[in-house]
């Protein structure tokens, strides 16, 4: 069981997201690529607080949230921890999940694109060189 620090989350305060959100979304993406792995203690409702400079009820809904979805599991005098979920073979689902994920980001990127009145092909083009570059 690894145990991540509170630094794991960053929050941007003038977003129009709900603050409870992007932590949702940020655990959600964290999973999904494989940078929290089931077993993993997350940190405490009141260590995120403090870090983030939030209230403790925020982290608390998001965590709350989560384990709704069965993205995290509450284990008494542990804390919370990703769950345990079976991979499907064929990959399909976790892939649907990821895309699923990176859609919001996409659909902003495109209306932001439409905004300034750029070319489909000409942000396409500069999307693909975006995804070989080495991060």
């Amino acid at each position: 069981m690894t145990s991540h620090s509170p630094q794991l989350f960053s929050i941007v305060p003038g977003s129009t997201e709900p603050i409870y959100r992007q932590l949702v979304e940020q655990v959600r993406r964290l999973v999904a690529g494989g940078q929290l792995a089931p077993g993993d203690a997350l940190p405490s409702v009141r260590e995120v607080a403090l870090q983030l400079a939030v209230n403790p009820m925020t982290v608390s809904k998001a965590y709350g949230l989560l384990e709704l979805e069965s993205v995290l599991e509450r284990r008494r005098g542990v804390g919370m921890l990703v769950a345990d979920r079976p991979r499907k073979r064929s990959g399909e689902g976790d892939i649907n999940a990821r895309l699923a994920l990176l859609r919001p980001t996409l659909e902003r990127a495109a209306r932001e694109a439409r905004e300034l009145e750029l070319d489909p092909d000409t942000v396409l083009s500069l999307f693909k060189a975006i995804l070989k570059e080495s991060p």
